[in-house]
């Protein structure tokens, strides 16, 4: 169920997530139209799932390399709905977005 092998060596650190919308829509994004967005989505909560099963065992390399694929699908996702990530996540920049705090000060849930 992994989407791409790519060594993090072969990554430059600080990729900027507009970079991994536009590299995961030109590979994959043909055959994530044609899957659909439940089908994508779907394989993303099975992802999700993944990085569960490598908490739980606390094997960091595993871990790694499941966010990674869980990162990478929901990006999927993200494209079949035209959301845009950095747009989507930057109320997270500098505080915490309920109490405006950094670090956070809301009660624990």
């Amino acid at each position: 169920m992994e989407m791409f092998h790519v060594k993090p060596s072969e990554i430059e650190a600080g990729l900027p997530l507009r970079d991994l919308q536009a590299s995961i829509a030109a590979t994959f994004g043909e055959r994530d139209r044609t899957r659909g967005v439940d089908g994508t989505f779907r394989w993303w909560v099975e992802e999700v799932g993944e990085v569960a099963k490598a908490l739980r065992k606390r094997d960091r390399a595993e871990l790694e390399h499941e966010l990674g694929d869980a990162l990478a699908w929901l990006t999927s996702v993200a494209n079949l709905v035209d959301v845009d990530l950095e747009r989507a996540v930057a109320r997270f920049m500098d505080s915490c977005p309920r109490c405006g705090k950094s670090p956070c000060l809301c009660p624990m849930a």
